[in-house]
């Protein structure tokens, strides 16, 4: 179509042109809007197909975090129980355990390679570095939060300071405690599924594998299926951690 004139002799494109990029404009997004319905209705078949392998890695993604946590947990309350009564001790151990925050993940575990090797053992020591800032910052943060008057009380009683911890000032922390190992536990859930670049278990192997086949029907649904699991461990221990922190807390410090 010839361009119309304009009173200062430029051309001017017609409305119609104007129109009709717009058209293939909305065209293009409804095909990649439809595209993705297309990936999305796939995925219930794969799931049907491939269940079972995928419950295993679910099964593998736990339990690493789970000694993980086990052992930060271990590390991290003793060391916040350790250094909370001296304020350069806590600015120490909180400054080192969070710079372990400030590693990429990538090179974390890239690191550990010429010295762990590949497999479950950098997994969990990665994983066990990264848990560590907030159970110690909270463990620090609730026993500094006990009423003084209190653990007075007990030294008045004749209880020495490892049996005030273990019966007044730990408990009282308890749930401040418990929040920081919620929290870790929760941060590496998603950490755990990078470990699959040191050959690590869990879910992280489909989401890498999907990703390198970006653009098919397979790659998508690896990618999805290992990410939902990711996703629905991570809310089955953050309600396992609600039930346990109602049956570990005493009502009066919920």
């Amino acid at each position: 179509m010839t361009p119309l004139p304009s009173s200062e002799g430029a051309t001017l494109s017609p409305p119609c042109d104007e129109a009709a990029d717009r058209q293939r404009a909305g065209d293009r997004q409804g095909s990649d809007a439809l595209g993705l319905f297309d990936y999305l209705a796939g995925v219930p078949d794969y799931l049907r197909e491939e269940w079972s392998g995928l419950l295993e890695l679910l099964l593998e993604h736990a339990q690493v975090v789970v000694v993980a946590m086990a052992i930060a947990t271990v590390l991290g309350v003793t060391i916040g129980v350790v250094s909370y009564p001296s304020n350069r001790a806590s600015r120490t151990a909180l400054t080192v355990t969070g710079t372990f925050l400030t590693i990429p993940s990538f090179a974390l575990f890239g690191l550990f390679i010429p010295v762990l090797g590949l497999g479950y053992r950098p997994t969990v020591v990665a994983l066990v570095l990264y848990a560590l800032l907030p159970i110690v910052r909270n463990t620090i943060t609730g026993l500094r939060e006990v009423d003084p008057a209190i653990s007075e009380s007990a030294l008045g009683m004749g209880l020495g300071r490892w049996q005030r911890l273990r019966t007044i000032e730990i408990p009282l922390a308890w749930p401040v405690i418990l929040a920081g190992i919620r929290v870790s536990t929760l941060i590496i859930v998603g950490i755990a599924a990078i470990a699959a670049i040191v050959n690590g278990p869990g879910l992280g192997g489909p989401i890498f594998r999907g990703l390198a086949a970006t653009g098919t029907n397979r790659g998508f649904n690896l990618a999805f299926s290992g990410t939902l699991g990711v996703v629905i461990l991570a809310l089955v221990l953050d309600g396992l951690f609600v039930v346990i922190t109602r049956l570990t807390t005493s009502k009066g410090l919920r």
